[in-house]
């Protein structure tokens, strides 16, 4: 039987990065061809707090965690970018500083919120008069926001960073099953596998905006028979607060997916988020797979060898 170990990570601009227990690292390649390191030492709230171990906390504090990690990986590997750019350009490369970056995250997730989170409303909100069936309200709201979702990922896939963006992110699948099976990480042995893995981060984003449309509903119902009414202010503010909660549904529903992928019915589930990989992953280079190799490995440090060879599954997302 193989054991269980949480191993994954995510792409980052010309790099990957490998998270596992206790550390992760990222690896980038830098112009000049060299592969640029940096790990950390982490372990997990929902490990050194027991409570927020249990169902659905645990998916609210993997999110968080997941956000807090991914914003400095990826920030990480835009600063190598622009220094080599500014290298390039004959420029003195700076680091862009924290007031910048707050800025820019803040614009970013405040243009996802009003895309995929007030659009679908304000849309179903005036186009149909539905406002008090919650159920067919979330039902028209959710499809708009399933459809912007696979537009803004299918416009920015043709984009050539982001492509390139999509191909490390194959390449951080390959690897991750090629340790999972317990093969030598080598760039021949993750030829064997496929880019598209049941853990993803793309499928998690996609079963939360399934789960979001029965979850929304039981709130909008909920909210209906407290006050009597509900309008479009109303809807907004109570599913972004609940948003957290939302996703920690939408967490245990996919480590439900991924443990039984042995069983028909689980890759039945999983399927809608493979299916959208073949947007978010493309096949890798060997230079590509290398720098996810080199992630992993760095991730582990000297521990590697503790768990080479050996066969893992894993029910969390990576």
């Amino acid at each position: 039987m193989a054991q269980k170990i949480l191993v994954g990570g995510q792409a980052v601009i010309e790099g990957v990065m490998m998270r596992v227990p206790g550390s992760y690292a990222t690896a980038v390649r830098k112009p000049d061809g060299q592969i640029e390191i940096d790990r950390h030492d982490f372990v997990s709230a929902t490990e050194r707090i027991p409570l927020l171990k249990k169902p659905f906390l645990r998916g609210m504090i993997a999110l968080f965690e997941s956000l807090k990690i991914g914003m400095g990986t990826l920030q990480f590997s835009a600063d190598i970018a622009i220094a080599a750019e500014d290298q390039a350009n004959g420029k003195e490369s700076k680091p862009v500083s924290k007031l910048g970056n707050a800025l820019m995250y803040i614009f970013a997730f405040g243009l996802a919120f009003l895309l995929f989170g007030v659009a679908p409303l304000f849309l179903t909100t005036k186009l149909l008069a539905i406002e008090r069936k919650a159920f067919a309200f979330n039902i028209v709201a959710g499809c708009w926001r399933i459809v912007f979702f696979l537009v803004y990922l299918w416009l920015i896939s043709l984009m050539k960073d982001v492509k390139r963006l999509f191909q490390y992110h194959g390449a951080e699948h390959k690897v991750v099953f090629t340790f999972e099976n317990g093969r030598d990480l080598t760039v021949e042995n993750t030829r064997d596998f496929r880019t598209f893995h049941p853990r993803c981060g793309t499928s998690f984003i996609f079963i939360i905006l399934l789960v979001s449309i029965l979850m929304y509903a039981m709130i909008d119902t909920v909210i209906i028979l407290a006050i009597g009414k509900i309008s479009l202010g109303i809807r907004v503010v109570f599913h972004l607060l609940l948003l957290p909660l939302v996703s920690g549904v939408g967490y245990e529903f996919l480590k439900m997916t991924a443990k039984y992928q042995d069983k028909k019915w689980g890759q039945w589930l999983s399927a809608p988020g493979l299916w959208l990989q073949r947007i978010t992953t493309q096949p890798p280079t060997d230079d590509q797979i290398e720098v996810a190799i080199v992630a992993l490995k760095a991730a582990f440090g000297d521990k590697y060898f503790e768990y080479a060879g050996k066969k893992f599954s894993a029910e969390a997302v990576d």
